[in-house]
């Protein structure tokens, strides 16, 4: 039988079945001889034996308690990082071949972690190494087209089409930057490193950066907050989240349309709002905005490669924070971001 290769049972069955015997053969002898007081004996005897049983079955029973508090410490470990932690089975019997399984599936599972890390580190080197290498060609080819252009000036079709290069090659270089971000982020190699922000500044210092875009496009942006409003972030990538908002914004948008951008605070939160007027998200597209790489078959949007979105989620994530997504079909957008700001808690 399987369930006596562990010896604490075999060693509880065989006391137990030692104690049966000695209760029958004392129970026999007792009967056979005749004793005056036999019944109060065997009596005796059971009561002696069914206490034996107890006390024996209870420091048994105490034992394995501590088997399995030990095994569920281990394994709460475990979940909490510690992947070092493992479950001594150190015995024999079914109990330990389960705790010997659940320590082989550990095993198993930090195999896996440490090659999809490698995987990670080697996806980011390998996108880095291609995303250095083009940004040598790219440099030479902007300046190549600015060269060009200059010397078009008196040649309106070549002016239209060096211009049209020009936008491809912001385009081919904001694709190489959001693949250079999105996978120093996915491979944890990005410190977000926070400070005491003025969210007026950065809102401004932003709104900047599309101004040029937005005058040339017949839109404008608009922005709304208390200057006074101040937030524990990284500058530099809570901007480049924004950003990706306000340019899907603009690539949505016809002349004469808006882009608000608006912030306030509530408590210990801090809410920024970027909201447009512009063609909206089709219902079925609104639960997959935020997959890399996704593209909306009612888009008429050529331009983009959908890594905008799913960035800026990656970072305001890294903040702690949580985007909602409001969209009428025809009528426009609005992202609300909402972090935890700890600074007024």
């Amino acid at each position: 039988m399987k369930i006596l290769v562990n010896r604490n049972i075999k060693k509880l069955f065989c006391f137990a079945l030692l104690l049966m015997m000695t209760f029958v053969i004392l129970s026999i002898i007792s009967i056979i001889l005749r004793f005056e007081y036999a019944a109060f004996f065997i009596l005796f005897c059971s009561v002696c034996m069914s206490v034996a049983v107890l006390i024996q079955g209870y420091s048994y029973f105490k034992v394995q308690n501590e088997i399995m508090e030990n095994a569920a410490e281990q394994i709460k470990e475990y979940i909490s990082g510690n992947q070092s932690a493992r479950i001594e089975c150190d015995d024999e019997g079914e109990l330990y071949r389960l705790f010997h399984e659940v320590n082989s599936l550990v095993s198993i599972l930090n195999a896996h972690a440490e090659n999809e890390e490698k995987s990670k580190h080697f996806l980011k080197d390998t996108i880095s190494d291609i995303s250095h290498q083009l940004k040598t060609p790219l440099a030479a080819l902007n300046v190549y087209n600015g060269i060009m252009q200059e010397e078009a000036k008196d040649y309106p079709t070549i002016k239209e089409f060096t211009t049209l290069s020009e936008q491809a090659l912001d385009r081919i270089e904001t694709l190489i930057q959001n693949l250079l971000n999105i996978t120093k982020l996915d491979s944890g190699t990005i410190l977000i490193e926070k400070s005491e922000e003025s969210i007026s500044v950065m809102m401004n210092s932003m709104a900047q950066q599309f101004a040029f875009r937005a005058k040339q496009e017949g839109k404008k942006i608009v922005l709304s907050g208390n200057n006074d409003i101040t937030f524990l972030c990284d500058r530099h990538w809570l901007v480049e989240a924004i950003s990706n908002f306000v340019k899907n914004a603009l690539d949505h948008t016809q002349r004469d349309n808006k882009i608000y951008i608006g912030w306030k605070q509530f408590a210990s939160v801090v809410q920024v709002v970027i909201k447009d007027n512009g063609s909206g998200i089709h219902p079925e597209d609104l639960p997959h905005i935020f997959k890399r790489f996704y593209r909306s078959r009612f888009s008429k949007d050529t331009q983009g490669i959908g890594l905008g979105l799913p960035l800026a989620k990656a970072i305001i994530e890294a903040h702690s924070g949580t985007i909602e997504v409001d969209s009428t079909l025809g009528h426009g957008s609005t992202f609300t971001i909402t972090f935890l700001n700890p600074t007024k808690l």
